[in-house]
């Protein structure tokens, strides 16, 4: 299978065959890039973006992404402008993760759009589904913030660090939690600072 026929075959929502030999090498030749692209930060303190932007279906302008990022294909990762992720990201996009604009991501974050079989003979056998992650416009995930499959986050929406997401967030709310909840709105009296 070519890269876009394993990008529809694990696209699909269904078990797919995670340790099928070509998924397992699209997998491996986003381990290498990550390499490549973590030590020339780390190294060289140079972010090489043509490097992620081979990688990613989509990088937009003006996008920070901090050393240790890992993901599991890269081909189903959308990220928009004005995005900072820091230290430590994981993305697992086994199906499509779209991270929208002036987004911030904290430390150790991670986006996890794939499941292992819930039958333990299919899971050894290899058997994983996935499900898409959308996480939308000015939207704010502190450090440890874990994001499971088929959850949307909305627009300006704040997610607590240390906060195990597992259902849809909607927009303009402040929500934290193991599993995550939401605690209240975003307020207009929250705005305490404009830039000059």
């Amino acid at each position: 299978m070519n890269i876009e026929e394993v990008k529809q075959m694990v696209n699909t929502g269904e078990m797919y065959d995670d340790a099928h030999p070509d998924v397992d090498r699209l997998r491996k030749d986003a381990i290498a890039a990550c390499r490549r692209y973590n030590k020339k930060v780390n190294d060289d303190n140079e972010y090489d973006y043509t490097i992620l932007k081979k990688l990613f279906d989509h990088l937009g302008d003006n996008v920070l992404v901090e050393s240790n990022f890992r993901c599991e294909f890269g081909f189903n990762i959308s990220i928009g402008s004005n995005v900072y992720i820091n230290h430590d990201m994981i993305i697992l996009d086994c199906n499509q993760v779209s991270i929208g604009n002036d987004v911030y991501i904290g430390p150790r974050a991670g986006l996890y759009a794939a499941n292992h079989a819930e039958d333990p003979i299919e899971r050894i056998n290899g058997g994983v589904y996935a499900k898409p992650i959308t996480i939308g416009d000015r939207v704010w995930l502190g450090g440890d913030v874990q994001v499971t499959q088929g959850v949307t986050i909305g627009d300006n929406s704040i997610v607590g660090a240390g906060s195990v997401v597992t259902k849809d967030i909607p927009a303009n709310v402040v929500a934290a939690g193991n599993p995550c909840r939401v605690i209240r709105e975003i307020r207009e009296s929250d705005m305490k600072w404009t830039k000059d």
